[in-house]
């Protein structure tokens, strides 16, 4: 467990809001992110704050771990967001625990988990929900979830979110300019090896 990791990515949420404020709204949401910036340039940083849903998530008892950006900057990476993308079991007893933590943080509509992958929106935050069912190029991502590392959030909390070099192979997995950015960026921090991509075939934001 890595207690530095929670901590990081509450100062890239204060970091974010410094960087907003005043900005004024465009009407694009973090769907509609280009692959070179990435969801930071979207109004999904207006007040984003992932915060109350992880801490949900933990109340909930759901093992669903961070992926994307937000994962990225707990390893270390300096690049803000403006979304929360989770991967998850899609089993009935994970599906259930996300629908308690969904309602918890505002959702008066939950999204249909029997999908693959589903967009959501809470309170402070919106983003991806994506079962390990999910084409990820040739690459299995199912095992990133029990690899995935965990951060204890100074208010009590556990995070869970995707181990570094997993999180690079998906980095190149998806293969966005944003991606080999920021992929490049992980192994720098992190000295990691891994394997050559596998070929992009998914559009989860990060």
């Amino acid at each position: 467990m890595d207690p530095t990791a929670a901590l990081r990515l509450r100062q890239a949420i204060a970091r974010t809001e410094a960087a907003t404020r005043g900005r004024a709204p465009t009407g694009r949401p973090p769907e509609d992110a280009d692959d070179l910036q990435g969801t930071f340039a979207t109004d999904g940083a207006l007040g984003f704050d992932p915060f109350p849903f992880l801490r949900a998530l933990h109340d909930a008892g759901s093992h669903a771990v961070v992926i994307g950006q937000v994962a990225g900057i707990m390893h270390g990476s300096t690049e803000l967001t403006g979304d929360l993308d989770l991967l998850w079991d899609g089993t009935p007893a994970e599906a259930h625990a996300l629908r308690e933590a969904l309602v918890r943080s505002g959702c008066t509509e939950p999204p249909d988990l029997d999908r693959a992958q589903v967009p959501y929106r809470v309170a402070g935050a919106a983003g991806d929900l994506c079962t390990s069912a999910l084409p990820w190029g040739a690459m299995n991502v199912a095992p990133c979830l029990p690899r995935a590392d965990t951060t204890r959030d100074p208010e009590g909390f556990t995070i869970r979110y995707a181990a570094l070099d997993d999180l690079i192979r998906m980095r190149r997995a998806l293969g966005r300019p944003k991606d080999h950015r920021r992929a490049a960026e992980l192994r720098r921090l992190g000295h990691a090896h891994t394997p050559d991509a596998d070929p992009p075939s998914i559009q989860c934001q990060g």
